[in-house]
């Protein structure tokens, strides 16, 4: 038997972006009734702080910094004085030496050599006189602004490991949107000088003090404070429709299924998979773009060491092909509140893979032990330290840019614009690599058209963007790419 109820609002995802909707509606529509609909049993999406032993891990590392007033607004209206103010530190591993990151002007001459620079500033020349005219790819559009020597040193081979396809099957509007504004011009003042307009060279940021789950986990305690349903292992698996309009959710829950019906509806599932769960079913051609949308998975290996802290950056972004892990964090320099035994190091190997690969589907005590061998191949700690270890898996964490998804996302965000009382949000709602900030304001402007805006949501990310440093797919934040991304997010998987 499935029971019946009814709502003004229905939330699908109890992630940054769902929750964010929930938070805004209970602020300005506090008359509105509001349900929020989470198929797992954990808060904040990729954003959430996995706790195991009494050690907190960062799904991908988050950097809470942004140029948007309205979310820092929530950020601290939900944490207060629960926020720490942390020193920005990374670096890049590349052909056995550490570069730091943003790029120190001596550090990079000493790594790299006289001669070898020379050849990356003759390079970036030649590229600024003869570039390529059209940009279709990420490698024609980093070329452009690096040149071909850096782009090989430092974007090439560490955007395959995240991405796992050849950047010249990137679209050059991911690197537009990831990379933005940056140069070798701007890198190299900032270098000299100590000082840059880019955003992505951020010295400081504010972070939980128990992670960035700790954000989410107290956004539901103030929404059921509020009065609003936030409810856990809901898993929405049919959306109902009567033409343009969308009449109900069918949920699933331990205790039974579930129709929810509502005026309005806001969803942060992943856009593929919400297309396939309207009944009736979208046109073919419809189903068919949803289809040929692609997303990379992610999957953390998160260490206990029985030493103190191998290295003090908040990560480090390996580009190295003898080893598979993309990145490497550091709990403790996030906040010491995430390290249980301040006797013990907590370390987070972060891989890039697909469902199904042979890495996504390792035994777990498998993973740990390689993990470990590649903590020792990197000189960075030994293998016969590690005292537990624990593996998280994050599917669907980044949407992919390959040359396929902009004609499919098109045809897709067309039809989904035609359906009235129905908006998706947030990086996987939106398939866009949107940081956390971004899939909030999204969030926030989804709240505020049910109360009479118009935000168009689909161009939240073009109008507001922002960037930590340049990427290389993140990542998770946040974060994907050959400069990383290192916000929120996803960790996002970035960096050079």
């Amino acid at each position: 038997m499935t029971d019946t109820q009814s709502t003004d609002v229905a939330v699908i995802g109890a992630g940054p972006a769902g929750l964010t909707t929930a938070y805004e509606l209970s602020r300005i529509a506090p008359d509105l009734d509001v349900a929020t609909f989470e198929g797992s049993s954990e808060i904040g999406g990729i954003s959430r702080t996995v706790v195991y032993d009494g050690y907190r891990v960062d799904i991908g590392g988050h950097r809470f910094f942004t140029k948007i007033e309205e979310v820092k607004q929530v950020w601290h209206e939900i944490l207060g004085d629960e926020f720490l103010r942390r020193p920005r530190k990374s670096r890049i591993f590349y052909r056995g030496k550490f570069y730091d990151y943003p790029l120190r002007i001596f550090n990079a001459l000493g790594n790299i050599g006289a001669y070898e620079s020379a050849r990356i500033m003759i390079s970036y020349l030649k590229w600024q006189v003869r570039p390529h005219k059209v940009e279709d790819n990420f490698e024609e559009w980093v070329m452009n602004r690096f040149g071909g020597r850096l782009y090989m040193h430092f974007f090439r081979s560490y955007t395959a490991k995240v991405w796992g396809i050849d950047p010249k099957h990137i679209q050059a509007d991911w690197a537009a949107q990831r990379i933005k504004s940056m140069t070798l011009w701007s890198v190299a003042m900032k270098a000299l000088t100590g000082r840059s307009e880019e955003t992505s060279l951020i010295e400081e940021f504010d972070y939980p003090r128990h992670g960035p789950g700790q954000m989410w986990e107290r956004c539901v305690d103030i929404l059921r404070e509020r009065g609003q349903s936030v409810r856990m292992e809901a898993w929405v698996d049919r959306i109902e429709r009567d033409g343009d309009r969308v009449t109900a959710l069918r949920v699933r829950t331990p205790d039974g299924d579930l129709r929810v019906e509502a005026e309005h509806f806001v969803n942060s599932m992943a856009v593929r998979d919400l297309i396939h769960a309207f009944d009736p079913p979208p046109p073919p051609a419809v189903v068919e773009a949803a289809d040929r949308l692609k997303y990379r998975d992610f999957l953390i290996v998160a260490l206990v060491l029985d030493t103190p802290d191998p290295f003090d950056d908040n990560w480090i972004y390996i580009h190295s092909d003898d080893v598979r892990v993309g990145r490497i964090q550091n709990f403790r320099s996030w906040s010491e509140a995430m390290v249980a035994d301040p006797a013990h190091s907590s370390i987070g190997m972060e891989y890039f893979c697909n469902e199904g690969e042979d890495l996504w589907s390792m035994d777990d005590d498998a993973l740990v032990a390689a993990a470990g061998q590649e903590l020792e191949a990197l000189g960075l700690a030994r293998s016969g330290s590690i005292l537990k270890g624990k593996v998280i898996r994050q599917k669907k964490a980044y949407p992919v840019y390959d040359t396929a998804y902009r004609d499919a996302l098109d045809v897709v965000s067309d039809w989904l614009k035609g359906l009235e009382n129905l908006q998706t949000v947030g990086r996987n709602g939106l398939h866009r690599y949107n940081n956390q900030d971004h899939s909030m304001l999204t969030g926030l402007y989804a709240a505020r058209n049910i109360t009479g805006a118009t935000h168009d949501l689909w161009d939240v990310n073009v109008e507001r963007s922002y960037h930590e440093e340049m990427q290389v797919p993140d990542d998770k934040e946040s974060s994907a790419q050959d400069l990383p991304d290192e916000r929120d997010e996803s960790h996002d998987a970035k960096a050079a």
